[in-house]
């Protein structure tokens, strides 16, 4: 018996699923959160072998509660189930630790397929969400021109730490700081903090490099 946990903050949604998982003779319904600190409490407390995870909860986000139970409890695979198919998200998701990615538009037996193809240890990935990493791998690195540390200042000034802060964060000089600032701007192609935050918004980056 595969023993499922459902996370996600609309009830309609949480019910239908549940009555899904119900239908099936392999499938057991073992808890539903409401948002993603609830559902790490109860992969805590009932260790499900499979999660479907929404990613816009309350109180802790879809993204951070797969870090979390990954860390507590690595024997539980997580499978996201959501409507956004942006390829930040994707991404975000399957580094947190999740196996596989589905959104919601999908059949019921899309679903139960997913379910049991994460419970065997696959990673089931709708065909969107495939197609969008297929073509990121095909686009070029907009910070293919930055070193590590440039990318670690960058990172920083997006989170709205001055020079100051930067260089305390990171252990460096502000002078290096600010070499490191000039180098980002002149690869970025900008001429100050403002265009830079405006070109990372653009590129979608903002989120990915201030985690």
């Amino acid at each position: 018996m595969i023993r499922v946990l459902i996370a996600d903050d609309h009830g309609v949604l949480r019910d239908g699923l549940g009555r899904v998982i119900a239908a099936q003779p392999d499938l057991e319904l073992v808890g539903a959160a409401a948002d993603g600190a609830e559902a790490v409490a109860l992969c805590r407390a009932r260790a499900p072998d499979v999660v479907l995870m929404d990613l816009e909860m309350p109180v802790l986000d879809g993204i951070e509660a797969t870090r979390a139970i990954m860390a507590e409890t690595p024997g539980t695979a997580v499978l996201v189930l959501t409507s956004f198919s942006d390829r930040r998200r994707i991404v975000a998701a399957l580094d947190a630790g999740a196996v596989g990615y589905l959104l919601k538009d999908a059949a019921a037996d899309d679903v139960v397929r997913g379910i049991r193809t994460a419970a065997a240890g696959g990673s089931p990935l709708d065909p969107r969400a495939a197609r969008s990493l297929l073509e990121a791998k095909t686009e070029p690195d907009p910070l293919a021109g930055l070193s590590p540390r440039e990318r670690e200042v960058l990172a920083a000034l997006l989170e709205g730490m001055p020079n100051k802060l930067i260089a305390r964060h990171l252990g460096i000089s502000e002078k290096t700081v600010k070499s490191h600032l000039t180098n980002v701007f002149r690869q970025l192609g900008v001429t100050d903090r403002v265009q830079a935050v405006l070109w990372a918004e653009r590129q979608g980056l903002r989120s990915d490099l201030a985690q």
